[in-house]
């Protein structure tokens, strides 16, 4: 379904509920820019460094394009799949079996689900939806479950430092949206409707924050303006 969301006056603050779930396909593909470029390199990189049989789990793994995509790549891997939207995982479920592939899905608050000898962690713009005082502890659980050796990647929108710069980046994007088929309207509406939801880093903070949870190094491998997908190494 295509994303007609926002057509309309906003009553209540963005959420990922059973409208947005059914059309998130679509407003991710148009709101992210090369979006299903940044999720192939991050499957590709995954798949050619993981073990054989290797665990991997998504968190906040909506309608697991991520985890389809790494599928795609790599049949042995055991995948798991969380979020706490169930509508998302409904349409996840679907989408996997119309792929054949097996993937665990649980419906849970990853903030407080188990997350243990997993050897890669995915995190694609999930981080940035988590309160700015809970992040830091977050990281050191995802660093905590994963075994030796394993892989944490993930995806924000960041923020920039230079306020002039960030103006420019931001009518960019927003040119970018437009060019996607969104009213200005529309994206006006979106962007009152995730203030104060979605709250981005800069590039700097976020790799620290990795960093300071113990990761060895921290890799960008892909940046369009103000998204970045990030690989860390334990």
């Amino acid at each position: 379904m295509r994303d007609e969301i926002f057509k309309e006056p906003i009553k209540k603050q963005f959420e990922f509920d059973a409208s947005v779930a059914s059309v998130f396909d679509d407003m991710i593909g148009r709101s992210v820019p090369f979006y299903d470029v940044s999720v192939k390199l991050i499957s590709e990189i995954l798949a050619k460094a993981l073990p054989q049989n290797a665990k991997v789990i998504d968190l906040g793994c909506s309608t697991a394009t991520s985890l389809l995509a790494l599928f795609a790549f790599r049949q042995d891997l055991l995948l798991y799949g969380v979020d706490n939207s169930q509508a998302m995982l409904e349409n996840a479920q679907k989408k996997a079996k119309a792929f054949g592939a097996r993937i665990n899905f649980k419906t849970d608050d990853i903030l407080k689900c188990e997350i243990s000898g997993f050897d890669a962690v995915i995190l694609n713009y999930t981080l940035q939806f988590i309160r700015p005082i809970k992040r830091a502890e977050f990281i050191s659980k995802i660093y905590d479950g994963l075994n030796e050796n394993g892989i944490f990647v993930f995806s924000e929108k960041i923020i920039y430092e230079d306020k002039k710069f960030a103006k420019n980046i931001i009518e960019i994007y927003e040119n970018y949206k437009a060019g996607q088929g969104y009213s200005r309207y529309e994206i006006a509406q979106k962007r009152e409707a995730l203030e104060n939801v979605l709250i981005p880093y800069t590039e700097d903070e976020n790799r620290q924050m990795v960093l300071n949870a113990g990761f060895k190094r921290i890799e960008s491998v892909f940046k369009w303006g103000n998204f970045v997908s990030f690989v860390a190494f334990k």
